[in-house]
């Protein structure tokens, strides 16, 4: 016998989740929250610190004046004892005046630790996952170009498509490749009107792509990796999520490229009239080696090496 419901079990349950999925930005409010709420009571308890230092500094004079006082068996031992109790008795004071404040704090830095905490495992999950599937994906790329050549895996990556046009000056029908309806490429991006590095000449446009792809190659060589979101900003595109992570990093031992290339010299019509300056876009398509993001600092420095891409 079921004591709760289904559907309000099924209902706590989804709760419990989505409190679990929001756990850091509730623990990041509460933690902010609580140093808050430290500081001022750790300053309300400074204006009433002085009230316990004069209390013990008017007893402090009574004890001297008694010890002074020559008609009187009053001792130094008694003194001694009289402001020991004296002293300890302001330090009880101080603490409970300052522990309320200083437990806050407390829970608002574990607060803030765990908040940090459970970021922290959540990303290096995500960037797990995000590597193998980059993978995979490239594994299966290199199994399409086995089988069927690179021009196949084009068009299958592309959604190229074989569009009949026909000459509205001479007539004559002929055949172009198109890409299709779906997105071109996870990090491919169109250059043209979009970015604010983008010219109407197309030899301008020629010259800057090939200066950025070279730059990017000397920043490679010079820092041993580069994110892809470094790239786009080199051309005046938008940032992506997947730039972030993904790039380009130096290896020894040739599992990467060791080069950054923007894919304009593929042999593609598209290509072609843009190298040869009669289009002023193009679609560019990026040799990111993957996931970098958690590779950073595994390669020893100075077993970096570079070579200059053909």
């Amino acid at each position: 016998m079921n004591l709760v419901p289904e559907v309000i079990g099924r209902g706590i349950a989804r709760n419990a989740l989505l409190a679990q999925k929001a756990s850091p930005q509730m623990l990041f409010v509460a933690g902010v929250a609580g140093m808050v709420g430290g500081t001022v009571l750790a300053c309300r308890s400074t204006l009433k610190a002085h009230e316990v230092l004069t209390e013990m500094r008017t007893k402090r004079e009574i004890v001297r004046t008694v010890h002074a006082a020559e008609d009187n068996d009053y001792d130094d031992s008694d003194r001694s004892k009289d402001m020991t109790l004296l002293y300890f008795q302001t330090g009880v004071k101080f603490v409970r005046l300052y522990a309320p404040a200083v437990i806050l704090g407390g829970l608002a830095i574990a607060a803030l630790t765990s908040s940090h905490k459970i970021l922290t495992t959540r990303n290096a999950g995500l960037t797990a996952a995000y590597a193998a599937l980059d993978k995979g994906f490239k594994e299966y790329r290199a199994r399409v170009i086995e089988r069927y050549g690179e021009e196949r895996d084009r068009e299958f990556r592309y959604g190229i498509e074989k569009v009949e046009i026909t000459d509205p000056e001479t007539k004559k029908k002929r055949t172009i490749r198109q890409l299709g309806p779906n997105e071109p490429s996870v990090y491919a991006r169109f250059f043209d009107e979009s970015s604010g590095q983008w010219n109407k000449n197309p030899d301008y446009n020629r010259m800057l792509i090939n200066s950025q792809q070279n730059w990017a190659n000397d920043l490679l060589r010079s820092r041993g990796h580069v994110f892809l979101n470094e790239v786009y900003d080199m051309l005046g595109l938008e940032r992506s999520a997947a730039g972030a992570v993904v790039g380009w990093i130096l290896s020894d031992d040739g599992s990467t490229d060791n080069h950054i290339s923007f894919d304009i010299f593929n042999g593609s019509e598209p290509a072609r009239d843009f190298v040869n300056g009669y289009e002023g876009s193009i679609l560019l398509d990026f040799n990111v080696d993957g996931v970098i993001y958690d590779k950073l600092g595994s390669v020893p420095k100075e077993k970096l090496t570079w070579r200059r891409p053909k």
